[in-house]
C-alpha cells in the first residue's frame, strides 16, 4: 500500500450540489433558496441571537452581579506542597522568591497557605495570607507563619 492507491471507504463521500446549472440539473431557477424573503437573496448572513425581530434572549434575561474592583486575587499553596518542597529541596525558611523560583507562583502574585495536608518539619513561612488551619498546623510542628 503506498499514498498513489489509497482511496476513501465506499460510501463515506458525495458530490457536492451544483446550484444554479439550468433547469435541466433539477437545482436551477431558485437554487433550492425558495422564492423572495431575506433567506433567497445573495449575502444574507443570520446573526447570531437574532430572533426574526423578537426581543432577543440575551436581551430579555435581567443582568445580574458585579465585579468588585477591590479584590483580592490569592494563589493558593497547601501545606502538603510545603511538605513536598522542604522534602525536595530541604528548604526550612520559604518567603515568596522562593515561591517564584520553585514555580508556585509568579513574580507578582500573592500568596495564601491554605490547610490542606499535614507538615511535619518546623518550616518558616512568609506568605501574604493564612488560613486558620494553616497557621495551626504550622506551629504546631514548631515553625513560624509569617505575614508579609
Amino acid at each position: 500500500m503506498n499514498l498513489s492507491n489509497l482511496s476513501p471507504a465506499e460510501g463515506s463521500t458525495r458530490n457536492n450540489k451544483r446550484l444554479g446549472r439550468g433547469t435541466g440539473s433539477g437545482r436551477g431557477g431558485t437554487s433550492t433558496r425558495g422564492h423572495k424573503g431575506q433567506k433567497s437573496r445573495s449575502g444574507y448572513s443570520k446573526k447570531s441571537g437574532f430572533e426574526g425581530g423578537q426581543m432577543p434572549l440575551q436581551r430579555r434575561v435581567p443582568k445580574f452581579g458585579f465585579k468588585n474592583i477591590n479584590r483580592v486575587e490569592y494563589k493558593g499553596v497547601n501545606l502538603d506542597v510545603l511538605q513536598g518542597l522542604n522534602e525536595q529541596h530541604g528548604a526550612t525558611t520559604m518567603d515568596a522568591a522562593f515561591f517564584v523560583a520553585s514555580g508556585l507562583a509568579s513574580k507578582n502574585a500573592k500568596i495564601k497557605v491554605l490547610g490542606r495536608g499535614e507538615i511535619t518539619q518546623a518550616l518558616e513561612v512568609h506568605a501574604h495570607a493564612f488560613s486558620k488551619s494553616a497557621v495551626e498546623a504550622i506551629e504546631k510542628a514548631g515553625g513560624k507563619a509569617v505575614t508579609l
